[in-house]
């Protein structure tokens, strides 16, 4: 029999091990194996195991054949494939599209061990390996947020869905745990995907668009989207509109000849259901073949963190995670979450120290306000910016009841919340307890924070608070922690060259720095991942939300001199900060006052006048030197100064 905290097997002499002659479904990932709940595969596989499915996970396989993939033998139900907890483009390159030399996600953070674009080269050899009468399904952050025609930073172009270029044939996104469980049962039943048309949180490809089972709305096709920048804005706006679990409708968009059909969002997973997820038997570590490779140090940070929460009603635009988990906040018992700290004190190398009791966002723990349960988010309205709204429920008493009895725990001496905290939520909570405690108990020396930005105009853009509630938290901040002796501080998450953001708004927001005593720790140059509203913003010059131009940063040189102006201390940064302070027609910021950002460039040195040559002298003759006493004749050999000579 196998005991609870068993990995998942990972070849076919663990599955041998185990006793199976024959699995289900080959579970393929760019990460490393994790055996976390932090990890999307090692979530899917656990949940397809306890609805007595036989999962093998293929981390990282060679993708230069499909050698590794035909070792496992033909899985008997399916290939579920995914790039892994990052978009496999990210994980390898950097804002600037340089080439990473590290990936956390990889044994010993070696880069390079998954490809680029992993969901489409692994489908492939998948295919290659199994044949087409074998089901793939693609799934994960990668896949999710490709689902549809999308702008691609890296190719700098339109690019089809991923379901076209992976040749899948069905891709679930979100979460997925819903979609994964239908599917596996239809397929246990000897249902093919080709009649799997009614699955929440699936997409699919047909070319018969009759074949969608929910009430839709039809995209600017995949064409239209690479012809016109506005038809591409358009369709972002009706595809955030849509992705509502509750009134979401599904979305049809053409791809040569085919149509791709979205169907509506997956409902978010209930208390109960989120319980059972979180408390399936994780071993929390990597898998032991990696040890002499040097671990796989992702796990580090979350080992001995807890997540209580999914979803996000922030609504910040650069961020993807709103078109993947959803807005729609939902939380896991008290009970479960003390159940987990509870088994985490009993690992040998825990210190006593729960690093984050987090999510998406740390202190959301339920929905945003009354009326979503019933009738969704609101398709045309923020919770939160610029403004919040009035019918938010901004209460942390959930949330402060769960952290104090968490503290309470034996063998726990810390419980820190690390994720970042929704600073306008917690201003618009009247009752102070959650904000007290928080300095209290729960900061680790420093909070993280992301205003991101002081410009009003610029926050608008990436759907943030304006600056002044920033200071009001910050002047409270500061309070709370006289009032409690403690000497804790606050790190800022700031972005550069965010769409909308000038070169002007970047020294506005120095000078505010600067003003403020500040030389930030965190700056991020934005940017453009898959399926945000910003990277819309980005590629079309359009606010898909206004359908108004916006400015954009697009030159690598401008980026650079934006994000050196929230560094310009720094002395590598020097040269583009006065280029950029001259170029912004504000070189009275160049100087030596307290107002100024850099000095300016010393002079070179010029070199002392030569002194004029005097006159050539006439060589002297010693005669005439010993005449005028310039010089005395030299004392001959034998004889004492001022004797004379005998006989003389």
């Amino acid at each position: 029999m196998i005991e609870d905290q068993d990995f998942l097997p990972v070849s076919q002499e663990e599955m041998h091990e185990r006793g199976w002659w024959w699995y289900d479904f080959l579970l393929v990932t760019g990460d490393a194996y994790v055996d976390h709940p932090s990890f999307g595969p090692a979530v899917i596989g656990r949940v397809l195991e306890a609805d007595g499915f036989r999962v093998a996970v293929l981390a990282q396989p060679d993708w230069h054949s499909a050698a590794d993939f035909a070792a496992f033998g033909r899985p008997r139900l399916g290939v579920l494939i995914g790039a892994g907890n990052l978009d496999s483009m990210v994980a390898h390159y950097t804002a600037a599209k340089k080439r990473r030399s590290e990936d956390f996600y990889s044994p010993g953070k070696k880069a390079g061990l998954r490809p680029d674009r992993a969901t489409i080269v692994y489908s492939n050899r998948a295919r290659e390996a199994f044949g087409a009468d074998v089901p793939i399904i693609i799934g994960g952050l990668e896949a999710s947020l490709r689902r549809f025609a999308h702008y691609d930073y890296w190719d700098d172009k339109v690019r089809r869905s991923i379901l076209v270029d992976s040749g899948a044939d069905m891709l679930v996104y979100g979460m997925a745990e819903y979609a994964e469980r239908e599917i596996a049962k239809r397929l246990k039943k000897k249902i093919p995907v080709s009649e799997m048309r009614d699955i929440r949180g699936t997409a699919f490809l047909t070319h018969d668009a009759s074949e969608c089972a929910f009430d839709s709305v039809t995209l600017p096709s995949f064409a239209d989207v690479c012809d016109s920048k506005r038809f591409y804005a358009d369709a972002t706006r009706i595809e955030y509109a849509e992705h509502d679990p509750v009134r979401g409708r599904a979305l049809i968009q053409e791809h040569d000849g085919r149509y791709l059909i979205v169907n509506p969002p997956a409902m978010p997973l209930e208390t109960k259901e989120l319980d059972r997820v979180a408390e399936l038997p994780y071993t929390k570590q990597y898998h032991p073949m990696y040890e002499p490779l040097g671990g796989v140090p992702a796990i580090e940070e979350v080992k001995f963190s807890v997540i209580h929460n999914r979803g996000c009603f922030g609504g910040c635009n650069f961020c993807a995670l709103a078109f993947h988990q959803g807005r729609m906040v939902t939380s896991r018992s008290h009970e479960s979450i003390i159940r987990e700290v509870t088994a985490l004190t009993k690992f040998p190398d825990f210190k006593g120290y729960i690093n984050d009791v987090g999510g998406p966002s740390a202190n959301f723990r339920h929905h945003s306000c009354k009326k979503q349960a019933k009738c969704g988010m609101c398709a045309d309205r923020r919770c939160l910016a610029p403004t919040p709204c009035p019918n938010l429920d901004a209460d942390h008493s959930d949330y402060l009841a769960l952290l104090r009895k968490l503290r309470q725990i034996p063998g726990v001496k810390k419980v820190f919340v690390r994720s970042g905290i929704r600073y306008d939520y917690m201003l618009e909570d009247k009752n102070d307890d959650f904000f007290a405690e928080l300095v209290k108990y729960h900061i680790s020396g420093q909070l993280k924070v992301a205003p991101e930005h002081c410009i009003d105009g610029v926050l608008d853009y990436m759907g943030k608070p304006h600056i002044d509630v920033y200071e009001k938290f910050m002047d409270k901040y500061k309070k709370m922690n006289n009032r409690f002796s403690k000497e804790q501080y606050v790190v800022p998450y700031l972005m550069s060259s965010h769409p909308g953001s000038t070169l002007a708004d970047a020294v506005a927001l120095a000078e505010y720095l600067n003003k403020k005593g500040r030389q930030p720790e965190q700056v991020q140059d934005f940017y453009p991942t898959p399926g945000t509203v910003s990277t819309c913003m980005y590629y079309t010059g359009i606010d898909p939300m206004t359908m108004t131009s916006v400015y954009v940063a697009k030159t690598f040189h401008e980026k650079a001199m934006q994000r050196a102006l929230l560094q310009w201390k720094r002395p590598d940064k020097r040269k583009l900060v006065i280029e950029a302070l001259k170029e912004a027609g504000r070189e009275d910021l160049i100087g030596y006052g307290p107002e100024c950002l850099v000095r300016p460039d010393r002079p070179p040195r010029q070199k002392a006048p030569e002194k004029p040559k005097a006159p050539e002298k006439q060589p002297m003759t010693k005669k005439a030197g010993y005449a005028k006493g310039w010089a005395k004749p030299k004392p001959k050999k034998n004889t004492k100064p001022g004797s004379k000579k005998k006989g003389k």
